[in-house]
């Protein structure tokens, strides 16, 4: 898939405020700092189309960018940023949680996990959590570029071998590095082959 134009259409934090109409959407979500703005800028090959920052946690709303005129990226809070009240981070959870469930124009969660780490217990409790809820998405590895090949390879597959401790089956999974554009055919290729699919 070749990105012809992305722009930046609203950000709010009701999902019944999101766009109308009937355009697919694929949303991106992972913990803070797991690199999710770099990623987007990437993947639609805009420099500065998500605000990256070095502070973890910037992302508070859901942000939809039209994609070709035909699908929407939708840029989602990251979940688990300790440094927030409780107040807070309850207040995310019920925006990620409520777009999640009731989006109906939501087709796949790209779910964003730094390959650097072994397998964290939110994550993996936020993935199973999905399942139970029959909510369809893939796994997103992010910074493969910060460690070298054998321990990325071992990384992701211990993360595998985790997840088939309680699942039968394992989502697709994509390995990314956003400085060397790694993975980016890889994801446009899945969404276009889901897009297909919907015809």
């Amino acid at each position: 898939m070749i990105i012809k134009s992305a722009e930046f259409i609203v950000s709010n934090s009701d999902y019944m405020k999101c766009p109308d109409g009937g355009n697919p959407e694929f949303a991106f979500i992972g913990r803070s700092n797991v690199g999710k703005s770099s990623l987007i800028n990437m993947i639609t090959n805009r420099k500065g189309l998500a605000m990256t920052s070095s502070k973890p946690g910037k992302t508070t709303l859901i942000n939809h960018f039209l994609i070709n005129n035909q699908w929407y990226l939708v840029d989602l809070p990251g979940y688990g940023y300790a440094r927030r009240s409780k107040e807070g981070r309850e207040k995310l959870r019920e925006i990620i949680e409520d777009y999640i469930l009731e989006r109906e124009q939501l087709v796949n969660l790209f779910l964003l996990v730094d390959v650097r780490h072994e397998p964290q217990q939110i994550d993996i409790e936020f993935m199973e959590w999905l399942g139970e809820n029959e909510v369809p998405f893939s796994i997103v590895f992010t910074k493969a570029d910060k460690i070298g090949p054998v321990r990325l390879k071992s990384n992701v597959e211990a993360y595998k071998a985790k997840l088939l401790e309680s699942w039968e089956e394992l989502p697709p999974v994509f390995v990314t590095s956003s400085e060397k554009k790694q993975g980016r055919e890889e994801i446009l290729n899945y969404i276009g082959q889901i897009q297909s699919e919907l015809l």
